[in-house]
């Protein structure tokens, strides 16, 4: 069986739809069933979750691809999807419901008496663990590997993988203890048994449809046709640039050749007005005479000659001046055009830029998310602490331009305050200035004013004793 590393980056690269909906397939009963605990039963949210999950994963294939598993992060990525579909509700008042009404029909089995009993808390007591204990867990009792194959998987031998499985078997059975849930030893068999179930008929190959459909409007695959658009109007501005400027020169030169013709044509002229003005003078002087000489009659006809073609050297200088004014339009249009592409050039890395750092900020939030979940909800408060979670974004330059804000206050009770912001706003090419902002829920936000200001987005609220992102249509 390939890895799911191997067809992750399968998907990655080439966006193969036989791969992704093999990784579907292969972990929709894990999704589903962790779903369909944590909405109470509810099928329809449970498929709402799991179309959220496969939507992200989709979304984020080129960052989480160097994992060599999905059940963790998948699992995980499940949770605080159902967790943010029934916030606000008072789930241990849903929990207790949810038990009485599952203890009349439940058989009085010992195995059956423990899974209800941990059904409504596992995925929350399982989120408590470390990530190797969780995934340790999850492979051996949700997807029912043998030890052999987990031993491998872990770089351990078959007693060692026992060993290591049943240590955070013991784990979570003291969570459940200071939860106040005691069972009847039989834990790892009911979980096993009830954990995952399996998903509606074709649930998979819808999921693998939409979420590949959802995912192809934002995220990894609006990066990357950002990214060649971007490209591609490079070229392409770079093309019509080198074609304007070379269009360009050559209406320079010949510009420069008319303006001289002109000037030689101006000076001809001018000396044939004073010739002209010369022999009139002439005529009139001898006006007196009723008969020209021969050579008076002969210089007579030479002046004539000389007008007349003084009279056609004026209708073609009008001729290239008018030439000239067309050519200095056309110039002057194709200033304007050259002035434009590169506006336009600007413009498309800027939005390539900003596209790229949204999605490390979003990278970074749900870092943060998978670390807070393994850590009582306590956020991070420097890059430091969640170098596994990060990956390959960990030491990337855009995390210097990336600020902690509420550092030991924020926590997913509060879903809009700022966990963290960009640290020097950016102004675009059409002069506004953007700037990008994490918030608590795992949230990005995109904030746009006419300054470097940003005051009017950001709030310190009382109740929450921390600054949170104000919305656009509600900043002040």
């Amino acid at each position: 069986m390939r890895p799911d590393c191997e067809l992750l980056r399968q998907f990655a690269r080439t966006n193969s739809e036989d791969a992704f909906a093999e990784l579907v397939k292969r972990h929709l009963n894990l999704v589903y069933s962790a779903a369909l605990r944590q909405v109470n039963g509810d099928a329809h949210l449970a498929k709402d979750v799991a179309q959220s999950v496969f939507t992200d994963l989709a979304r984020k294939a080129h960052s989480i691809s160097r994992r060599e598993n999905l059940s963790g992060w998948l699992y995980t990525s499940a949770h605080f999807a159902a967790a943010k579909l029934v916030r606000g509700e008072n789930r241990r008042r849903d929990r207790e419901e949810t038990f009485m009404r599952e203890t009349e029909t439940i058989n009085e089995t010992a195995g059956h008496d423990d899974w209800a009993k941990i059904r409504s808390a596992l995925d929350e007591a399982m989120h408590e663990l470390k990530e190797s204990d969780r995934e340790a867990i999850l492979a051996r009792y949700f997807e029912n590997r043998p030890f052999a194959e987990l031993g491998a998987k872990f770089g351990l031998n078959e007693n060692a993988a026992r060993m290591r499985v049943e240590r955070a078997l013991e784990k979570l059975r003291s969570i459940f203890a200071r939860r106040g849930i005691v069972t009847a030893g039989a834990l790892a068999s009911a979980i096993s048994v009830n954990a995952v179930q399996v998903a509606p008929a074709n649930l998979a190959a819808a999921l693998t449809t939409t979420s590949l459909a959802a995912a192809a409007e934002t995220g990894t695959f609006t990066f990357i046709k950002t990214m060649i658009a971007a490209k591609l109007k490079l070229a392409v501005g770079a093309i019509a640039v080198a074609g304007a400027a070379a269009a360009f020169v050559h209406q320079q030169q010949v510009q420069n050749k008319l303006r001289a013709q002109n000037e030689s044509l101006q000076a001809q002229m001018a000396q044939l007005q004073t010739d002209n003005e010369n022999y009139s003078n002439r005529l009139a002087d001898a006006g007196g005479a009723q008969k020209l000489s021969d050579d008076q009659f002969n210089e007579l006809l030479r002046l004539r000659g000389e007008v007349g073609m003084l009279r056609q050297q004026t209708s073609q200088l009008a001729k290239l001046q008018d030439e000239n004014q067309r050519l200095e339009e056309a110039a002057t249009q194709l200033q304007a055009s050259n002035d434009r592409m590169k506006f336009a050039s600007s413009l498309a890395d800027f939005k390539a830029n900003e596209t790229k750092f949204v999605n490390a900020m979003k990278q970074v939030c749900l870092a943060d998310r998978i670390w807070a979940g393994d850590n009582n909800d306590q956020y991070v408060t420097n890059f430091d602490q969640m170098t596994n979670e990060l990956g390959g974004l960990y030491g990337s330059p855009l995390l210097d331009n990336m600020e902690f804000v509420n550092v030991g206050i924020a926590n997913e009770h509060y879903p809009q305050m700022i966990n963290f912001r960009e640290r020097s706003p950016r102004q675009s090419p059409d002069g506004t200035w953007h700037r990008v902002y994490g918030l608590a829920d795992g949230s990005v936000q995109t904030a746009v004013s006419s300054s470097d200001n940003f005051d009017a987005y950001e709030k310190y609220d009382p109740a929450e004793n921390g600054t949170i992102f104000l919305p656009p249509n509600q900043s002040q």
